[in-house]
């Protein structure tokens, strides 16, 4: 059978990616408490075309991504990123896996078990000829903020809203999600839970209200610990809380690399 995207293109224009987008995909993932864990992901796979070249070949992405769908990590990136530039004969490779990432969570006074979802990404580059990878990891944690300026100004009470905090990291050695979300629910006014009695409610509320903090105060927690750890190379921070008594949202960000954490 003719192939066409095999024939020649003669507007002389390469594209920088190609690719399947938005495909959802069952996977299993690295789990710091159970080994593996089984979730659904949104992946996008992507390579360049040469100016000569009509097409790529779609259906290989999902043949390629079938390999590997046993378990995926970062080792394992790195050889479906290989596996996509040789396959397709294309100098650049690229992946995003996106996934709801769960963990077992027990409420803070009468330990009431509960499931908390985290939108996690893992993303990798992969460039030749000198076979440069670029791998990174992001975190998505809900939280919850009270105003510090809410709770000075006013007689009783302070406004209170959820936020997201989105933490990027690239890092030397392997980063686990639970300890991103670890620093990031230690940074805010209070952690999100899944599940909570009328006791655990009192104490999420009264906690967050003895530790107000302001989006700039979450990013530069979190960034402050992330500047102090040798293992991160790059990372970026941003905190955004769904006001209350706004119809915006509050925004801080905070982008390091290793050479100006070193210069700080």
């Amino acid at each position: 059978m003719i192939d066409i995207q095999k024939q020649r293109d003669y507007r002389n224009i390469p594209i920088d990616k190609v690719g399947i987008k938005e495909l959802r995909y069952p996977i299993k993932v690295l789990d710091k408490c159970n080994g593996l864990q089984s979730t659904v992901a949104r992946i996008n796979m992507y390579v360049d075309l040469p100016h000569q070249a009509k097409g790529t070949h779609m259906s290989r992405f999902v043949e390629m991504l079938h390999t590997f769908r046993s378990q995926v990590s970062l080792e394992s990136l790195t050889y479906i990123l290989e596996d996509m530039k040789k396959t397709l004969e294309a100098q650049s490779s690229h992946i995003e896996i996106t996934f709801p990432y769960f963990v077992e969570k027990l409420s803070p006074v009468t330990g009431s078990h509960g499931l908390m979802d985290y939108t996690c990404s893992i993303m990798g580059s992969s460039r030749s000829p000198d076979k440069s990878r670029d791998l990174m990891v992001r975190v998505g944690v809900p939280i919850t903020s009270v105003c510090p300026c809410s709770k000075e100004i006013s007689e009783f009470g302070a406004h209170n809203q959820r936020g997201e905090v989105l933490v990027s990291t690239r890092f030397k050695k392997f980063i686990w999600i639970e300890d991103i979300i670890d620093l990031v629910e230690e940074a805010a006014s209070c952690d999100v839970f899944s599940v909570l009695k009328r006791e655990d409610e009192k104490y999420v509320t009264e906690h967050a209200y003895q530790n107000p903090k302001f989006v700039e105060d979450v990013v530069r927690d979190v960034a402050k610990v992330l500047m102090e750890d040798e293992n991160i190379t790059w990372f970026s921070v941003s905190a955004e809380n769904f006001e209350s008594i706004h119809n915006h949202s509050a925004y801080a960000y905070i982008e390091k690399d290793r050479l100006s954490v070193n210069k700080t």
